[in-house]
């Protein structure tokens, strides 16, 4: 009996993930496809990573030229914290109407830069309908760093931890799609929003947690003087992100949701806005901390304001949220851009 080519509309659809699978096993990328930042050969002593800021899917069209230049740097820096990487050098593609406000970016952009020992060292200037922006960033080690941080080095009997809250930045753009604005001179909200006073504050702070994420270098560099431990930025969701990095090692996880750190504000902010605070956590995205493992008898320092959240257990135990003692398969929540 011969067997039929399956119909285009029979075949599964493309996701992210599957696309990234498939283009890790193609000829031509050299085996460096799947952390946050490629380590470059022989040697890899500097790492690379590169990322995308486009308007109407990253920010609100109308979002001032020096916050996105923030935001455009902030949105990188995470990919190399993620890998316990020093900043370095820089390039820039963008691509933006004439009336865009240039020169008001590049300012905002060097300064940021400068503050973290960033040097910008070329790119690409081009006009376009509407502003995309692409930065290409080159890390190095830190003083003292014993390695690279890597997805793949989860083991069971770890702990998992978080570098802070989730959910909030998740808010920050529900207020966004809202009408929300942030400005210079600080965060408008929308007339119609009805919240209670109380959470006027809590609201304005979750749009700019989500329009000015604030990268965690500084917990990377730490990690990357630990001698083992993998860990990840959690961009597309605390959910979708712990997926990647068990994958990577072949391990199964837990997490605690009585353990999972948020906003004091979160589950009133969130119920006032008709949300469900646990799927904002899980599955919010945009928060840019990371997610990371350590061997149970590390801890990092208190002053990195770190969360213990779950262990990491032997891969047939699968990925699971414990509420009070009872287990549940962890919910397939987060961002995908296929979707």
């Amino acid at each position: 009996m011969s067997r039929r080519r399956p119909s285009r509309a029979s075949r599964p659809r493309e996701t992210e993930r599957s696309l990234v699978a498939w283009l890790a096993g193609q000829r031509g990328t050299g085996g460096l496809v799947g952390d946050d930042a490629a380590m470059l050969p022989p040697r890899a002593d500097h790492v690379v990573t590169v990322d995308f800021q486009i308007a109407g899917v990253h920010f609100p069209p109308d979002l001032d030229p020096a916050i996105l230049a923030k935001r455009l740097l902030a949105v990188n820096l995470s990919d190399l914290a993620a890998m316990g990487a020093r900043p370095a050098h820089a390039f820039l593609a963008l691509a933006a109407p004439a009336s865009f406000g240039h020169r008001a970016f590049f300012r905002s952009l060097l300064r940021e830069a400068t503050r973290h020992g960033l040097t910008l060292a070329g790119g690409d200037l081009a006009r376009a309908p509407s502003v995309c922006a692409s930065l290409t960033l080159i890390g190095e080690r830190w003083p003292r760093a014993q390695r690279w941080l890597r997805r793949s080095d989860a083991r069971p009997g770890d702990r998992m931890f978080l570098g802070g809250t989730v959910g909030e930045s998740a808010l920050g753009l529900e207020l966004v799609r809202r009408g929300a604005r942030l400005a210079p001179r600080g965060v408008t909200l929308p007339r119609g929003l009805a919240l209670p006073a109380e959470l006027d504050r809590a609201a304005r702070r979750a749009v700019r947690r989500h329009l000015l994420p604030r990268p965690q270098l500084e917990l990377g560099a730490w990690l990357a003087r630990q001698r083992r431990g993998a860990a990840i930025d959690v961009s597309d969701g605390v959910a979708r992100d712990l997926h990647r990095l068990c994958e990577a090692s072949g391990v199964g996880a837990v997490i605690e949701v009585d353990l999972l750190p948020g906003p004091a504000s979160l589950a009133k902010l969130a119920a006032g806005l008709g949300c469900d605070p646990l799927e904002l956590q899980l599955g919010g995205g945009e928060d840019y901390v990371l997610l990371f493992t350590l061997p149970p008898e590390h801890a990092p320092p208190p002053r990195l304001r770190c969360r213990h959240v779950g262990r990491i257990e032997r891969r047939r135990t699968g990925l699971l949220l414990d509420r009070g003692g009872r287990t549940q398969p962890l919910p397939d929540l987060g961002w995908d851009h296929w979707s």
